[in-house]
């Protein structure tokens, strides 16, 4: 299912700096109309600027601040035809993590999507077309070493895009997931020796992420890999899981005996 850009009604998360803003820019060059939103008014009100577009600074994850997001965009738009949500944290640690991590990574990089869904799919069910992208992570279908409520949370990421498109692809609802490596953003250099160790030499641009975005776009494939070799990965990871799970506690080792100690 492919998504006309040229005057469609956009709504991106996390739209103030990285990923969001390199999508936000992309879009408005393909002549979307745009809302953008970001829990840091100064830079997602600065991108906004420059693209003459509407900024709406505040959070994008509670039911409230959702709901205020949509109702907002319908009125600067008319129509929301693609919501991107875009906005994510990544916490470290394992199960040890405190209890407040876990919970925000799971209001954030989760149900920020489904609450979107509850307020925007009745009404492309009723009018026939829409379509939300979920900017989730390669974690989301391999993991990350050092980082159990970012895989855990990016996972249930793509489970829930999965299960929007299993649904209601036959009524004109579409949705499709980014799943990136390393991206050379504020989460890669808040990662610690560990994730720069894995991630730091294969990152790419988030301007390569937004154009790999665009393509998936066009063509309609759910999986949009910026790093082609993790559709290698996630076929291995299917085929052999054993050996897969094998090879990455030896690369967490590796880890280990690179930073000096646990990589978690």
């Amino acid at each position: 299912m492919s998504v006309e850009l040229q005057n469609a009604g956009v709504v991106v998360t996390g739209a103030g700096r990285g990923i969001g803003a390199a999508l936000a820019r992309s879009f408005a060059a393909e002549g979307a109309r745009l809302v953008l939103a970001d829990t840091d008014g100064a830079a997602v009100e600065s991108v906004a600027r420059d693209l003459g577009v509407v900024a709406v600074p505040g959070d994008a994850a509670s039911e409230d601040g959702v709901r205020a997001l949509v109702e907002r965009a319908r009125e600067e738009l008319g129509e929301v035809d693609l919501y991107c949500a875009n906005a994510g944290v990544a916490e470290h640690g394992g199960p040890e993590a405190p209890e407040e991590a876990w919970a925000r990574s799971w209001e954030v990089n989760v149900m920020a999507h489904v609450r979107a869904a509850r307020e925007l799919v009745p009404h492309w069910l009723e009018r026939g077309n829409g379509h939300l992208l979920v900017t989730a992570s390669a974690a989301g279908l391999l993991t990350n070493l050092g980082s159990a409520p970012y895989s855990v949370t990016k996972h249930g990421a793509v489970g829930f895009a999965e299960w929007l498109v299993a649904t209601y692809r036959h009524r004109g609802v579409g949705a499709q997931v980014v799943c990136p490596q390393g991206v050379r953003t504020a989460l890669l250099e808040d990662a610690g020796a560990a994730g720069q160790a894995l991630l730091g030499a294969g990152a790419v641009e988030p301007e390569d992420v937004a154009a790999a975005v665009m393509e998936g776009l066009r063509d309609g494939r759910f999986l949009i890999l910026p790093h082609p070799e993790v559709a290698e990965y996630y076929t291995k990871r299917a085929t052999d899981t054993d050996r897969w799970l094998g090879g990455m506690n030896k690369l967490q080792r590796q880890l280990e005996d690179a930073v000096g100690g646990p990589a978690s």
